[in-house]
C-alpha cells in the first residue's frame, strides 16, 4: 500500500526524522508509539501527503484513499454545527465545490453515523458532546469520504478509560468489518497494545517497525521504557508494570 525508503522528514533545515524505511500493507493495523516531540505527527503528515521528504521516496499505490481523523482541540466549536453537518463535511471532497449534497451523499452520512453508534446525536451540535461522542463524530466524518485507509491522531488523548476503550473498539470493529487498513497515532504504548497489529516505533530521529511478536517481549519493552517492566495477561488482555531492581514489581 505505501513503502518509506530511506526517508527524512522535517520542516525547513530541521531534520526531524532520518532513514525511515517500512511499509504499511493493506489491511493493516498499525501503531505509531513515541514520545511528545518525537515525530510521530510528521510521520503522519507525510503518509497523509501533506508533507514531501527532504529526502528518499515514499512509494504509493495508485488507489489509496485517506480518511485523516484530526486531534479533537483543532476543530473550533464556536460555530453551532449539528453532528450531521459535520460528519457531512466529509462528503465534501465528493460533492465538489458549490454543490449540495445529494440522496446518495445523504445515505453514506447516515450509514457512517449507524457504524458509529452516533445516529441518535445527528441533530445535536458537535460543542454540547462529550470529548468521546466528539471523537465519534470526527472518525464518522473520516468514514463519509469512503477511506480504504484510516489516520488517527492521538483519538484517545483526554479521554478517560472508558472513553479510550469504547474508541479503540469502534476503530478495531472498522478495520475488521469494513476491511479499511488502519494507522493510529499515541504517545502511550498501552494504549494499542491490545489493538494494532504492528507497531512503528520512533525514538532519537529513527523509526523501526515491530510485529506484536516481537514487541511482546520483556527485553524489547525494557528496551523502549528505558525501565525494567514485567509482562502479564488479565482477560485475554496484555499489560505491563514495571520492576525494580530486586525484582519486585512497584
Amino acid at each position: 500500500m505505501m513503502t518509506f525508503k530511506d526517508v527524512y522528514l522535517g520542516y525547513g533545515r530541521n531534520v526531524v526524522l532520518e532513514k525511515l524505511n517500512f511499509t504499511i500493507q493493506k489491511n493493516d493495523f498499525v501503531g505509531i508509539i513515541g514520545q511528545n516531540g518525537s515525530g510521530k505527527t510528521t510521520v503522519l503528515k507525510a503518509i497523509n501527503n501533506s508533507l514531501k521528504p527532504q529526502r528518499g521516496e515514499i512509494f504509493r499505490e495508485p488507489d489509496i484513499k485517506i480518511g485523516y481523523v484530526i486531534q479533537r482541540q483543532y476543530l473550533d466549536t464556536i460555530f453551532p454545527f449539528t453532528v450531521k453537518e459535520i460528519v457531512m463535511m466529509g462528503r465534501y471532497g465528493k460533492i465538489g465545490p458549490l454543490k449540495f449534497p445529494e440522496p446518495g451523499d445523504e445515505n453514506k452520512v447516515e450509514e457512517v453515523l449507524t457504524v458509529t453508534g452516533i445516529y441518535d446525536l445527528k441533530n445535536k451540535l458537535y460543542r454540547e458532546l462529550s470529548g468521546g461522542q466528539r471523537q465519534r463524530v470526527l472518525v464518522a466524518r473520516a468514514l463519509a469520504s469512503e477511506p480504504n485507509l484510516l489516520l488517527l491522531d492521538e483519538p484517545t488523548n483526554d479521554l478517560d478509560i472508558k472513553g479510550t476503550e469504547q474508541i479503540l473498539k469502534l476503530v478495531q470493529k472498522i478495520h475488521s468489518e469494513l476491511g479499511i487498513t488502519v494507522i493510529v497515532v499515541s504517545h502511550l504504548l498501552l494504549t494499542i497494545l491490545n489493538y494494532a497489529h504492528k507497531i512503528i516505533f520512533l525514538k532519537d530521529k529513527k523509526a523501526a517497525m515491530y510485529s506484536l511478536e516481537e514487541i511482546f517481549s520483556e527485553e524489547m519493552l525494557t528496551q523502549i521504557y528505558e525501565y525494567p517492566v514485567k509482562i502479564g495477561t488479565i482477560h485475554n488482555k496484555k499489560y505491563i508494570v514495571p520492576e525494580d531492581i530486586n525484582g519486585n514489581t512497584q
